[in-house]
């Protein structure tokens, strides 16, 4: 019996793992960004953390700025893990491997988009909302893609 495995296409794969571990690295980095907002605006959730700048300050939870990265991070968690396993899934449907490398591509692309114009340089909308339709509309249609292929 053949494995599913077997129809992966070597440049396809790659390219998730790629995407895969670039989207890893951004997520990586939402800490110390957070961290930079906390120390530029001394905005420290705990009183521990505070009292390294100050004995005097008090934690502070709701810092425009620090609450900004947070929620950035947050959606990043709700939507870069879902594209992991739809991304793997979608590879065993065997693609063409184009159309799968460019899904990948502009669902990380966007995701950095999207952390950039939130988070990093505030850009009115309708800015944010595009970047997370640019990685929301390539996730749906692989996952689609998958539940079609794999209905049977």
């Amino acid at each position: 019996m053949a494995s599913p495995f077997d129809a992966i296409n070597p440049d396809a794969y790659s390219a998730y793992v790629f995407w895969s571990a670039v989207l890893v690295a951004k997520i990586l980095l939402m800490a110390p960004l957070t961290a930079i907002q906390r120390f530029k605006n001394k905005a420290f959730a705990n009183p521990e953390d505070a009292s390294i700048i100050s004995k005097k300050l008090k934690p502070k939870l709701d810092d425009i700025d620090v609450e900004r990265v947070r929620r950035a991070h947050l959606n990043d968690l709700e939507n870069i893990f879902p594209f992991f396993v739809i991304g793997f899934l979608y590879l065993l449907t065997n693609p063409a491997p184009f159309l799968a490398i460019n899904l990948f591509r502009a669902v990380a692309v966007s995701r950095i988009l999207h952390t950039l114009v939130y988070a990093v340089v505030v850009v009115p909308q309708p800015a944010r909302f595009l970047a997370f339709m640019g990685a929301m509309v390539p996730t749906a249609y692989m996952a689609l893609q998958t539940i079609l292929y794999f209905l049977r």
